[in-house]
């Protein structure tokens, strides 16, 4: 049932944050956005929730129309949890906060960063030529794989395995992030092994680089 709490005000923003204003909620939210995950999976990826607070946030957004539990065909059969229509209408404005959110410190203490996080900021982040032809990447990150596809200049992002890949790249959140964000290079990365790669280097190295050289 969704919870009772509410700001009595009828602004609409107060109104939307009687929905996911919760602590938690929005983070849940940001999980979802590329794909439906398991309960295992949202508890990995957000370890400071206990497993109680986060059964009682998927419930409320549940019962606001926000989530949906879904059953995956055989083979894997797993119960999963994954946006409604309403809830993906929310996807622009959870990237906003959290690019609004670059500005402030990180935290004192040592910090999380989940795939998701990081894998958002690779699609928002990255931009490769639109006449760079089409190609797929095979990302396992913690335990997850994940497809990312490349075509018209565009980044799409989605749980499992690619049907074929033109690269496969085996790292860790963080060390995607410094991949990312140029502190850290694909051959110092693959010296310290941080990160296996097959396949294409170059070609996954011009992908990786697309931020950069739009910035330039």
């Amino acid at each position: 049932m969704p919870t009772s709490r509410t700001y009595g005000d009828a602004c609409g923003i107060a109104r939307a944050l009687d929905v996911v204003g919760e602590r938690w909620a929005l983070l849940v939210v940001r999980e979802l956005l590329l794909g439906p995950q398991r309960f295992s999976d949202l508890r990995r990826a957000l370890p400071g929730v206990s497993s109680n607070l986060l059964t009682d946030r998927l419930r409320e957004l549940e019962g606001h129309g926000v989530v949906r539990q879904r059953r995956l065909p055989p083979p894997a059969a797993s119960v999963v949890y994954d946006l409604t229509e309403d809830g993906r209408e929310l996807e622009p404005i959870v990237l906003a906060l959290g690019g609004w959110g670059l500005r402030v410190p990180l935290p004192s203490v040592p910090a999380h960063l989940s795939v998701t996080s990081v894998l958002l900021f690779l699609r928002g982040s990255l931009r490769p030529s639109p006449q760079e032809p089409p190609a797929t990447y095979r990302f396992e990150l913690a335990d997850q794989v994940w497809t990312i596809r490349t075509q018209d200049g565009r980044v799409h992002i989605e749980p499992g395995e690619p049907a074929h890949s033109h690269a496969c790249l085996l790292s860790d959140p963080a060390t995607l992030n410094a991949l990312l964000d140029g502190s850290t290079s694909l051959a110092a990365a693959r010296a310290t092994g941080a990160i296996a790669l097959t396949g294409d280097e170059a070609a996954l190295r011009r992908f990786l680089d697309s931020g950069r050289r739009r910035e330039s």
